[in-house]
């Protein structure tokens, strides 16, 4: 089954997923090599990434180019092939795009429920292309959030997802300084281009951020200045361990990134997650900062997913 964007959506629920991505972290049999990053010519990379569990195998192949939007393309294009891990016979062709972006908005919203604690106020995301437009939908299925405000350096690109919210009956609206929104919002995702930091300013005490955009060590959405005050006042978490090597806002802060807590530990209920958290300022009011820099067994779990929802096709 080759399956378009429509068809890959219908088979990755927000709510199948999470369970899936639990599932993932959770099964001894999983096994995820190092993905390869390859430039390319024109500027873009080239990704490479496997993944290999008890119920599914995966390769997933996409290119990466931050500026096709100007030329009417996908930043992200490409294919997951997924595959019988006993067998080896192929099953499915995910459309990658769909599955990058639902994956990423779902380990952000796992990440937010496990931790369970953000103030109260509107969700900010900066960045309205497609990983934004996930993450909105996402968080609303997930944690019931109902008011969003859309920051991005494209004023067209922002209205359109603020009227991507209002039509699912949501509040939403633009703002142009997202640093000055931040301070009323609880929870926060940034999903920009990473071509420039974008972020300058430290959320206040209590929010949750997951921060998606950056996965190369040369990438930042947060300035240096944020991320070494978060260092003293917040949770710092990283969605795996690749992140000691990807996650370009912490390692340009100078911070010790393999000193952090991952996903996993959260979820498993590890010593690290939870000497992380005793060990935090102001634990009734804790930021949680979330660093996600993507995972080949995200896509498993995508694959998973997929596989227990074929017979909606």
């Amino acid at each position: 089954m080759i399956l378009d964007a429509q068809a890959t959506a219908a088979l990755l629920p927000y709510d199948g997923l999470t369970r899936a991505i639990e599932s993932v972290l959770q099964d001894p049999l999983v096994q995820v090599p190092t993905r390869s990053v390859l430039p390319m010519v024109g500027g873009g990379r080239l990704l490479v990434m496997s993944a290999v569990g008890a119920h599914a195998a995966i390769s997933k192949l996409i290119t990466f180019v931050g500026d096709n939007p100007s030329r009417g393309l996908p930043t992200i294009q490409g294919d997951v092939l997924v595959f019988d891990p006993h067998s080896g016979q192929r099953l499915l062709i995910l459309d990658g795009p769909t599955v990058t972006a639902r994956r990423t908005a779902a380990v952000s919203l796992v990440a937010a429920q496990r931790t369970g604690q953000w103030r109260q106020g509107p969700m900010l995301i900066v960045g309205a292309g497609v990983q934004g437009r996930s993450h909105l939908e996402a968080f609303h299925v997930g944690l019931g959030i109902t008011e969003f405000w859309i920051a991005s350096r494209s004023s067209g690109s922002a209205d359109a997802l603020v009227s991507h919210a209002r039509g699912m009956g949501l509040k939403a609206k633009r703002v142009d300084d997202p640093n000055a929104a931040m301070s009323a919002c609880g929870i926060v995702v940034t999903a920009t281009s990473a071509h420039e930091v974008a972020m300058t300013n430290a959320p206040a005490n209590g929010t949750f951020v997951s921060a998606v955009g950056a996965f190369t060590p040369q990438m930042a959405e947060w300035s240096r200045d944020a991320c070494q005050a978060l260092s003293n006042t917040a949770c710092l978490l990283v969605d795996t361990r690749d992140a000691d090597h990807e996650g370009g806002d912490l390692i340009q802060a100078g911070l010790n990134v393999a000193a952090l807590p991952t996903l996993s530990d959260v979820v498993l209920g590890s010593p690290a997650w939870r000497v992380a958290t005793d060990s935090a300022a102001h634990q009734s009011t804790r930021t949680v900062f979330f660093k996600s820099c993507g995972w080949a067994g995200w896509d498993l779990a995508a694959a998973q997913c997929a596989l227990a929802n074929r017979s909606v096709l």
